[in-house]
């Protein structure tokens, strides 16, 4: 159930600024990994805010709006293809989220971190698994780093038309697969995820 149970109970631990954070586009074969943090009010309501995935996109392109004009701090970053490749997925996804932490204007002291890993960033944080559907915060996160993800590659398929990202975002379909092994990879693929196309040789 999506309340601020977590974030009140670290209130009462003396933290003064709890942040979600979420990320997006950790499994596609191109385009970089896009990551958000978010610090809503204390007992705001935002009808409809639910874990991205089980909405619609009219319904998160309206809570991305109500969720920026709304929060107190948010900030919304990103790593590279170049940095999956040199890092790995993990790692670069846990780049992306120190840096939207790092970018907060207001600073956080406490951050919820949507799955099972967090670790290395510079204030306390703790792991959520489906923290998504638990935390408003992480929630709101994981639209942000969501419609922020499916926007870019709607900009990525006018640069590739040839991939059809738009209609997949990235993911391995057959029809993504049967793209790239008719045009090859393009700049913004995973080299690291990409793989199979070696073994096509």
């Amino acid at each position: 159930m999506l309340d601020y149970q977590l974030e009140l109970s670290l209130h009462e631990d003396g933290y003064a600024a709890v942040c979600g954070v979420d990320e997006a586009g950790r499994g596609p074969l191109c385009g970089p990994v896009v990551a958000a943090a978010c610090i809503l009010p204390d007992g705001l309501v935002l009808e409809g805010l639910n874990d991205s995935k089980k909405l619609t996109a009219k319904k998160r392109d309206r809570l991305f709006d109500l969720i920026r004009e709304n929060a107190i701090a948010y900030c919304i970053a990103e790593a590279s293809v170049e940095e999956i490749d040199q890092l790995n997925i993990l790692e670069a996804d846990l780049l992306a989220m120190r840096r939207a932490i790092d970018g907060l204007a207001v600073k956080a002291d406490f951050a919820l971190i949507d799955g099972n890993v967090a670790r290395d960033f510079q204030i306390p944080a703790r792991a959520v698994v489906h923290g998504d559907a638990i935390s408003p915060n992480i929630a709101a996160a994981s639209i942000l780093a969501k419609v922020t993800r499916d926007r870019q590659c709607e900009e990525l398929d006018r640069l590739y038309p040839q991939y059809g990202i738009a209609k997949h975002k990235g993911y391995g379909t057959k029809a993504h697969m049967d793209a790239l092994r008719e045009f090859g990879p393009s700049p913004i693929h995973r080299k690291k995820f990409i793989r199979f196309l070696e073994n096509d040789t």
